[in-house]
């Protein structure tokens, strides 16, 4: 039996589940100003898939840079949605 492709769909699962509340609490906490983390983290994991000869922790590396550029348009529709009061909106703290 092989394995691989299930591993690969359940971690792809996870890689996308967490990456939901990391944008959610990002844009909550610092705003959309740390969009280039999101694109620094994806040409640095897909560049990385690109060199790792094992296809299982190539295509996660790849599945990982992908969600990340992917974030980053979450992250701006993120702030749409904190302004249409869907989600709450952080008070100014001095």
């Amino acid at each position: 039996m092989n394995f691989t492709g299930i591993i690969i769909g359940v971690a792809t699962f996870l890689i996308i589940g967490l990456f939901h509340p990391i944008v959610i609490k990002a844009e909550y906490y610092i705003g959309t100003r740390c969009w280039w983390v999101f694109a620094l983290m994806g040409v640095v994991t897909v560049v990385a898939a690109l060199f790792v000869e094992n296809v299982l922790i190539s295509t996660l590396l790849a599945v990982w840079g992908a969600s990340s550029f992917w974030s980053i348009g979450e992250l701006f529709e993120q702030r749409r949605r904190v302004e249409r009061g869907w989600f709450p909106k952080r008070e100014k703290r001095d």
